[in-house]
């Protein structure tokens, strides 16, 4: 064990969020926007992700719902790995791609956003995701990394993808984790005035 590697591994975090925020920025921005478009038409924000995504899900629908920083009212969120009965009912081999994409027919509407989180982007049900998205006219703001993989061809022009163009998983959920929290505090900043 050393003290040394775990200063190296903080000094990799931030030159990981460094190397790509100045890229980020103008694009999260766009991204709070469509949020909070969203919220003001009286619709809904859907969250999913695989493994360590699908906790960054959680965590951002619960600021939502909850608060971010400073209480404010509840906002519209779901979390589409909340329901474990429903969930492991579907992770099936015959039903896996659609775990996520059953819930979006469920429960989006048109005017909806999905928030989908993938390290990789080839996620056979998050691509069925984004698919089952557009078919119900939701909005989809996809959090990627590497080379955004096969959800990034599958963006439509009013959709927006926020990429962790580097090879670390570990970086690329902390650069994630961040962007969640930029997010949030834009929305809460711009409805609210929270600053």
């Amino acid at each position: 064990m050393s003290a040394q590697r775990v200063y190296e591994l903080f000094q990799a975090s931030i030159e990981a969020k460094m190397n790509v925020g100045e890229t980020l920025a103008p694009r999260i921005e766009q991204a709070a926007e469509i949020l909070v478009q969203t919220l003001l038409h009286e619709g809904k924000i859907l969250i999913c992700g695989n493994g360590p995504s699908s906790a960054l899900a959680q965590m951002f629908s619960g600021a939502l719902i909850d608060r971010y920083e400073k209480e404010r009212p509840s906002l519209p969120a779901i979390w589409l790995g909340s329901n474990m009965a429903s969930y492991t009912a579907m992770v099936t081999p015959a039903h896996y791609n659609e775990v996520y994409a059953k819930p979006i027919r469920a429960l989006g509407s048109e005017g909806d956003t999905l928030v989908l989180i993938t390290t990789s982007g080839n996620a056979s049900n998050l691509i069925q995701a984004v698919t089952t998205a557009h078919d119900r006219g939701l909005n989809v703001v996809a959090l990627t990394g590497r080379d955004g993989g096969d959800i990034a061809s599958l963006l439509d022009t009013q959709d927006i993808e926020l990429r962790a163009d580097i090879d670390s998983r570990g970086r690329i959920h902390e650069i994630h984790l961040l962007t969640i929290y930029c997010l949030c505090d834009l929305i809460d900043h711009h409805l609210f005035g929270i600053e």
